[in-house]
């Protein structure tokens, strides 16, 4: 087999806030910069209600910080901010022309600390990948242990192709596949691990088959403990999202109990 080219993002988009875990996102994306030699686009998106508050001086001093940092670790770097609108969006969220964007997550919208759209509209309408950081996330290596959560769907498999930088430079990748007793699932997991196989990624795989007793997203974490993972890849919005809100879907579930980083595709 010829030797795989490995992939690399080449503009990385954090969004920055002063929400409690906002130092950890930022150097989160300044390490992967750094794998990538890739240039980060840091991106204000502090709710205006946020300059009512305490963190105000915190957030006056957001520019300085980021290109600070950015700077210390030898990163190329732009700043901007968000534009306050009453239609707020991912055109105005810069995401349009980043590889893949690095946002808080759903909780510091619902605090009022991040303007909405952050980061549920930026997955839905912008066409690139979200890496979620949780709210507990420490700082340590990402994308060392990968679990990929497969179903063979459009936004599974989008979130694949759209996280092949990061696949591709893991030291183990385990594919995770919830109720393998279907057979069609059981013949696209097999063909996905093929497929990764091209690109020079050796994946194992996990199954767990739905009895009833246990549900996909807790199914899922048995599998990150199991392997050690730091991140999960797995498609976002599978339904419509106030289906999944008026359901309870795999997509909120997991964005609202998240303990490891994820990377999402619409």
């Amino acid at each position: 087999m010829p030797k795989v080219n490995v992939r690399s993002f080449r503009d990385i988009l954090v969004y920055l806030s002063v929400g409690d875990n906002a130092p950890a996102r930022l150097g989160a994306a300044i390490a992967m910069a750094q794998v990538h030699g890739a240039r980060l686009i840091g991106v204000d998106v502090n709710h205006p209600s946020v300059y009512d508050t305490d963190r105000a001086p915190v957030a006056a001093e957001l520019s300085e910080t980021f290109l600070r940092e950015t700077r210390m670790a030898g990163v190329e770097s732009v700043f901007h901010v968000a534009k306050q609108s009453d239609r707020i969006g991912w055109r105005t969220l810069y995401a349009h022309y980043a590889d893949i964007a690095i946002a808080p997550s759903a909780s510091e919208a619902d605090a009022r600390l991040v303007m909405r759209g952050v980061p549920e509209d930026v997955m839905l309408n912008a066409g690139v990948p979200v890496l979620v950081i949780p709210d507990l996330w420490r700082p340590q290596p990402l994308g060392r242990r990968v679990v990929v959560s497969w179903n063979a769907s459009r936004e599974a498999t989008r979130a694949v192709h759209d996280s092949l930088p990061i696949l591709t430079r893991a030291e183990n990748v385990t594919l995770f596949a919830f109720d393998p007793r279907q057979e069609v699932l059981e013949e696209e997991s097999g063909l996905l691990l093929g497929h990764l196989a091209a690109h020079g990624i050796v994946a194992e795989k996990f199954t767990w088959p739905a009895t009833g007793d246990i549900d996909a997203v807790d199914a899922l974490f048995s599998c990150l403990s199991e392997s050690g993972a730091d991140l999960i890849v797995a498609g976002g919005y599978g339904h419509p999202r106030l289906l999944e809100r008026l359901l309870g879907g795999v997509t909120q579930t997991l964005m609202r109990t998240l303990t490891v980083p994820v990377v999402m595709s619409h």
